[in-house]
């Protein structure tokens, strides 16, 4: 199962001003909560899993590149594995076709 995801990075989110003024860069670790939170809706969908499915983990992360205000971040997932309560998915990040980082996002049906 795989799915594309899309985040419009504004200039008025909550982190622009803190996250190093004067030249703003999305934290690394809300591009990790949007493929995870992508990575679970791919589970939900396509796998029709009922119940909360929570995130427990990433691995193997790499940040290649910077997303700024104004940026489309496209967030690619595909699963690696399922069984009954554990899915694993490789996610990706893209912007203007450059990869900007990848991960190996673990979660679990609760």
């Amino acid at each position: 199962m795989e799915g594309v995801g899309l985040k419009r990075v504004r200039h008025d989110e909550f982190w622009v001003p803190h996250h190093i003024p004067g030249r703003p860069l999305l934290p690394g670790v809300l591009m990790i909560e949007a493929a995870a939170q992508l990575c679970s809706l791919v589970q939900t969908i396509g796998a029709n899993v009922q119940g909360f499915l929570g995130f427990t983990r990433c691995d193997e992360t790499v940040f290649r590149g910077q997303v700024v205000p104004g940026d489309d971040l496209f967030i690619l997932a595909r699963q690696v594995e399922r069984n009954r309560r554990r899915f694993v998915s490789r996610a990706q990040g893209v912007v203007h076709g450059k990869l900007v980082f990848e991960t190996l996002i673990t979660g679990m049906t609760f």
